[in-house]
């Protein structure tokens, strides 16, 4: 799918309002607004995927906005379920922070990261899955997404990740929407390892509730 200008730039400004509510309820557990909405895959994969690998998508976040346009449709466990239109185009998403991070080495400093799983009827994108990490990933070198015992390989580019085989997607959220926990692994340009752990409690929920928003 081509990317949308218009959504490069919303990803800061979408998610930014949407955090202003921070409830103690999530506030472990739910992120503080990444400043933008739900990133879309890049147009261009950083290497070869697949024969079945997703089609390019959107790319990843621009700067920080000010402006913000998010509405909070319902908090659920770790995560938070939101709505927004960049560019008059709606889009839905469900949205969490790890509940632990670690890098190696340790106290390297880095910005936020959030995972999302996000619908946009008007490109007919249902739960496509991304990450934020929150530093420059190295180039080529992709990361994981593990849920249990099941590991999914994810294309990077800037600070963004993206599912890389379109095929192992649906199967991916439905692991999400059951599982306990999802571990996603990164390594940073400078050679930076993280490890981000988010809890999948509510996860369920949340997206049931963006699926009624974003038909």
């Amino acid at each position: 799918m081509t990317p949308t200008p218009f959504f490069r730039a919303a990803l800061p400004l979408v998610v930014a309002a949407a955090f202003a509510f921070s409830g103690a309820a999530l506030a472990q557990n739910t992120p503080a607004a990444p400043a933008a909405a739900p990133a879309k895959k890049p147009a261009a994969k950083p290497a070869p995927a697949p024969a079945a690998a997703a089609a390019p998508k959107p790319a990843a976040p621009a700067a920080a906005s000010p402006t913000a346009g998010a509405i909070l449709l319902g908090e659920f466990g770790g995560w938070g379920a939101y709505s927004a239109t960049p560019g008059g185009k709606k889009v839905c998403f469900a949205l969490a922070k790890p509940a632990s991070a670690v890098t190696e080495p340790a106290g390297r400093n880095r910005d936020p990261a959030y995972l999302f799983i996000s619908t946009r009827p008007s490109e007919k994108v249902k739960e496509e899955v991304s990450v934020i990490v929150g530093y420059t990933q190295k180039p080529n070198v992709d990361a994981s997404a593990a849920i249990g015992a099941t590991s999914y390989v994810m294309y990077t580019q800037n600070d963004g990740a993206w599912i890389k085989n379109a095929a192992d997607e649906a199967r991916m959220v439905d692991a999400l929407r059951k599982g306990s926990d999802v571990v996603v692994k990164s390594e940073s340009s400078r050679g930076t390892k993280t490890t981000d752990t988010y809890t999948l409690k509510g996860l369920d929920q949340a997206l049931t509730r963006v699926a009624q928003e974003c038909k």
